[in-house]
């Protein structure tokens, strides 16, 4: 995907999130940081039911949008979902769990001479 379709992807993403109420919707950019995408983006929802609505509306988006081979992680979990979308990473948590794992702070702490290659 070229870097223009990516950042109007990621500010569809976003836009959905906000319209359907997740909490603290954040972007990191991970261009120079590893190469497993090039953007995450991090929300929160309210409930366990709200974490799943969330995921699903963002499955059906992506695959309208003809991006196949997104995968979604959390499947049976009520705390967490992660969607990979191939160049966007999103990670939808309960609250609690987002604050745990804090993965802005990690990502956003990285510089990029310390590349991850994964």
């Amino acid at each position: 995907m070229q870097i223009n379709e990516i950042n109007k992807l990621k500010k569809e993403i976003e836009s959905i999130l906000n319209d359907n109420k997740a909490i603290e919707v954040r972007s990191i950019n991970l261009k120079d940081k590893t190469s497993i995408a090039d953007f995450m983006i991090v929300a929160s929802g309210s409930s366990s039911r709200h974490i799943q609505a969330l995921s699903e509306i963002l499955l059906d988006t992506l695959k309208k949008r003809g991006i196949s081979g997104c995968r979604l992680e959390g499947r049976n979990s009520n705390d967490w979902k992660l969607i990979d979308a191939i160049d966007i990473i999103i990670h939808i948590f309960h609250p609690e769990k987002r604050k745990f794992y804090d993965l802005e702070r990690m990502w956003s702490e990285l510089i990029p001479k310390e590349r991850l290659t994964i």
